[in-house]
């Protein structure tokens, strides 16, 4: 579902991805675990069209992001890490907005509307401005909004950011089931016990370089470590007494 071959960016002298192939298939939840400013959401911007890779190539359900951006868009979800919101709407106001920037059919939108403010405990909230919800509340509606067009493949950077464990238990359980559903998720998080609970593959990276890739297990034994805290530490060359 997600072909990366040989990618790389750079900023001047600065190489902030290096030569990363990755596939990742239908229906797959793939953490992608890095330090800060390894490549991470470089590399989710490159793949989501919001960045031009300097050199390699980005498939999206067999479809090139360079060549037609506007339909690998349709097929995907991104959920950046301070996602923007229009705090002069209400939720169905933007949730509608949503919509419409899919030609979606408003009375599909209307009918999906009700079903996820439901899910995400919005319903109650159907006419209150974006600007007066809280920060967790904000973060349903990112999802909702995302959801609401069946996405293929969402992309999804530091989902769990500042929410109360109600809301974490419940995108937690979304991810899960949506991959078992078909949905592939590519996440990214600094939550090594979310990796560690919810992925099917991780992969790390460091200074652009993608260092190790597989199943944890796996991944535990050919490094041997007993976790995978230790696992990451090691890879990204950073003691337990020194880390931050």
């Amino acid at each position: 579902m997600i072909e990366i071959q040989n990618l790389s960016k750079n900023y001047g002298s600065v190489q902030a991805v290096k030569d990363i192939s990755l596939h990742v298939p239908r229906g797959e939840l793939f953490c992608f675990l890095g330090p800060n400013g390894a490549g991470k959401t470089t590399t989710i911007k490159i793949m989501t069209g919001l960045l031009r890779p300097s050199a390699g190539s980005v498939r999206i359900a067999g479809i090139d992001i360079r060549t037609d951006p506007v339909e690998v868009k349709k097929k995907i979800g991104y959920i950046p890490d301070m996602p923007y919101l229009y705090d002069r709407l209400t939720t169905t106001e933007f949730f509608q907005f949503t919509g419409d920037l899919y030609n979606m059919n408003r009375d599909k939108v209307l009918e999906e509307c009700e079903r996820l403010f439901k899910l995400f405990g919005l319903a109650d909230y159907r006419n209150t401005l974006i600007k007066d919800l809280s920060h967790g509340f904000r973060q349903r509606l990112i999802y909702c909004a995302t959801l609401l067009h069946c996405p293929q493949v969402i992309f999804i950077d530091e989902p769990l950011i500042g929410l109360d464990p109600y809301t974490i238990r419940l995108i937690k359980d979304l991810l899960v089931q949506s991959a078992r559903d078909g949905m592939t998720i590519f996440l990214t998080t600094h939550i090594l016990a979310l990796a560690q609970d919810i992925a099917d593959r991780i992969g790390i990276i460091l200074n652009g370089k993608l260092v190790t890739l597989g199943l944890l297990p796996e991944l535990l034994e050919k490094h041997h470590e007993k976790d995978l805290e230790s696992l990451f530490l090691r890879l990204t060359n950073r003691e337990v007494d020194g880390a931050n």
